[in-house]
């Protein structure tokens, strides 16, 4: 397994941007493919975006599409996920994940991060 760790979080505003970033101590952290998922309270774990191995975006939910972006900075072993454009209803827990793919069934990744909370306020 990977150990990641998620940071970033806090809170904003309607409209605010908020980038939240996922280390790994991994030295083959370039060769899985990453996610970000969020969970908000008495909800499931939803997927809002993955990047292959290769960097490419893999998936994008449709309630972020267009405001949030996912990358990856292999030398710093960092994966981020910039926000614009917050809404209310993306109030939730954070999470970032590795696996070998970019799977959209959130129970098929194998290491998880513990998350970082993002509220907004209307």
């Amino acid at each position: 397994q990977v150990q990641l760790v998620e940071s970033g979080g806090g809170l904003v505003q309607t409209g605010d941007s908020l980038t939240l970033s996922c280390t790994t101590a991994e030295r083959t952290f370039r060769a899985y493919a990453m996610g970000w998922f969020r969970q908000a309270p008495g909800k499931g774990r939803e997927l809002v975006g993955t990047l292959n191995w290769r960097n490419h975006p893999t998936y994008y939910a449709d309630s972020v599409k267009g405001r949030f972006t996912l990358s990856r900075d292999v030398a710093k072993s960092t994966l981020y996920l910039q926000m614009t454009s917050l809404k209310p209803e993306d109030t939730a827990l954070y999470l970032c994940a590795a696996s070998p793919t970019p799977y959209t069934d959130p129970r098929k990744w194998s290491s998880w991060g513990l998350g970082t909370q993002v509220t907004v306020s209307s």
